[in-house]
C-alpha cells in the first residue's frame, strides 16, 4: 500500500482478462480436424454468398460428408472408386486430398512429405470465423455452425456416418436413371459442371444447399 498524505492506494495485480470459446476446432493435423475444414470452407455462414439459414448450412455440410463417404466405401456398380473419386484408397483424408497429380477438394492437398494440410486461405477463414463465434458472451450462429462441424466429423471419424442421406432414393431424375446417392459436388452455377456420368440433382430433390449443386450418377454409364 503506498501512502500520499492522507490518501491510501492499495495496489492490487491486474487482473488477465477471461474469454469464453463457444467453438472451438480440432487442429488440421487430426482426422477430425482435417474433415470438419472441409465441411466448413465449403458451406456459407451468415452474410456470406449462399448463405439461407443455419439449417441448410448445417444440410449441406452433412451433404458434402455423404459425398465423401460414398466415394471412399459406397460407390455403386459398375462404377469403380477410380471412376467416381479419381484414386483408389481405403482412407478418407486420401478422398479429400487426391493423390497429389490428382487434387479434389481446392485448398486441401498433401505437402512434400505426404502430410495432409490446407492454404492459406482456408487457414485464415477458419481463424476469421472462429474469431467471430468466440465474441460476445453467449455462442451464436457462427459458434453453433462451428460446433456441428467439428461435432459431425469427430462422430464420423469415430464411429462411421451419421444423419440420413437425402439422397439415398433418388431413382430417376427427368427420364434419366440414377444410381441414388450424391458423389459429387460443386458451387452452384451452371457453368460449373462435373461431366462424364454425373447428373445433376434439381431443386425439386434438394439438389442445392449452402450454395451448392450435388450430382449422382447414371444407373448406367455412358
Amino acid at each position: 500500500m503506498i501512502v500520499f498524505g492522507a490518501v491510501c492506494f492499495l495496489l492490487l495485480p491486474l487482473a488477465t482478462p477471461s474469454f469464453a470459446q463457444f467453438a472451438k476446432l480440432e487442429p488440421e493435423t487430426t482426422p477430425a480436424g482435417y474433415i470438419s475444414s472441409l465441411l466448413i470452407n465449403e458451406s456459407p455462414f451468415p452474410g456470406e454468398r449462399g448463405y439461407v439459414s443455419e439449417e441448410d448450412t448445417k444440410a449441406a455440410m452433412l451433404a458434402i460428408l455423404w459425398v465423401l463417404h460414398g466415394r471412399l466405401c459406397a460407390v455403386p456398380a459398375p462404377y469403380t472408386q477410380w471412376q467416381v473419386a479419381g484414386i483408389k484408397t481405403n482412407r478418407i483424408l486420401d478422398i479429400i486430398t487426391g493423390d497429389g497429380d490428382h487434387r479434389q477438394c481446392e485448398g486441401f492437398f498433401r505437402n512434400s512429405s505426404g502430410i495432409p494440410v490446407t492454404t492459406p486461405r482456408v487457414q485464415e477463414r477458419l481463424q476469421y470465423l472462429s474469431a467471430i463465434a468466440n465474441k460476445g458472451t453467449q455462442p451464436g450462429r457462427f459458434a453453433r455452425l462451428l460446433n456441428f462441424a467439428q461435432g459431425l466429423s469427430t462422430a464420423y471419424v469415430e464411429s462411421g456416418i451419421t444423419g440420413a442421406d437425402r439422397f439415398a432414393l433418388l431413382r430417376k431424375i427427368g427420364p434419366v436413371e440414377v444410381t441414388g446417392g450424391a458423389f459429387s459436388w460443386m458451387t452452384d452455377k451452371d457453368y460449373y459442371k462435373p461431366g462424364g456420368n454425373f447428373v445433376r440433382i434439381p431443386d425439386a430433390d434438394s439438389g442445392a444447399l449452402g450454395g451448392n449443386r450435388f450430382f449422382t450418377l447414371r444407373k448406367s454409364p455412358k
